[in-house]
């Protein structure tokens, strides 16, 4: 079998490439429109390949750089590279797979959390509350979940919309998993009213806090 080449990989993309996926994307903030099943497939021909994948994130083409995860070794990314990553991500979906794909795999994921979470950059702060409500619910006696309820409630109201998003996230989770905390989390929701009115399709939750608390409690308690 031929060995792959980035060269041929970024034509391989650009061929897939789908106006209407790349209309509704960028809606998102995203900048590709490749049909992600099919990007998926690539991934599964290639394999793990960390030099390739090292290799597509350099291009910094979108969906080069979401194949290059797909691919990664999560664990052989040093710390200071994936500090370098996260900062130059750029689309919201790069940084969704970088965080939930690679760092979240890393034995660096707690220190990178804890310098993101308090970074200045409103960007690179939701990766580290993204990292937090992984937390919330998998790891709860490294958090401090009074003052974390505390900064939802005076910052989340506020602050740039992916950051407000995954404040947003947290303060659910927190709701969801936590009982002890589940009626300030509901009460800091109902008054904030951040994405109350949010549009959403039939059958989905909402991501309004109070209402995403009350339906994945209602599904635990079914179970």
């Amino acid at each position: 079998m031929a060995e792959e080449t980035v060269p041929g990989l970024l034509a391989e993309l650009a061929a897939l490439e789908d106006p209407k996926i790349r209309a509704v994307n960028e809606k998102h903030g995203d900048d590709h429109g490749v049909n992600l099943t099919k990007l998926r497939a690539i991934a599964k021909r290639l394999k793990t390949q960390q030099d390739l994948a090292r290799e597509l994130w350099a291009t910094g083409d979108s969906a080069a750089r979401l194949l290059a995860l797909l691919i990664c070794r999560p664990k052989a990314f040093e710390r200071d590279e994936l500090d370098t990553m996260l900062r130059e991500a750029g689309s919201p979906k790069v940084q969704d797979w970088l965080v939930n794909y690679v760092v979240k795999k890393s034995p660096h994921s707690e220190d990178l959390r804890l310098t993101w979470f308090a970074d200045a950059d409103p960007v690179v702060a939701s990766a580290g509350w993204a990292l937090t409500t992984e937390r919330v619910a998998k790891k709860p006696e490294v958090l401090d979940l009074p003052g974390l309820l505390d900064l939802v409630e005076a910052e989340m109201k506020g602050a740039p919309q992916r950051l407000q998003w995954a404040m947003n996230h947290c303060l659910a989770q927190i709701g969801i998993e936590h009982a002890e905390h589940r009626a300030r989390a509901i009460d800091i929701g109902e008054r904030l009213e951040v994405l109350k009115d949010y549009p959403t399709p039939p059958n989905c939750t909402s991501p309004f806090a109070p209402a995403w608390i009350a339906e994945m409690v209602r599904r635990q308690d079914d179970r």
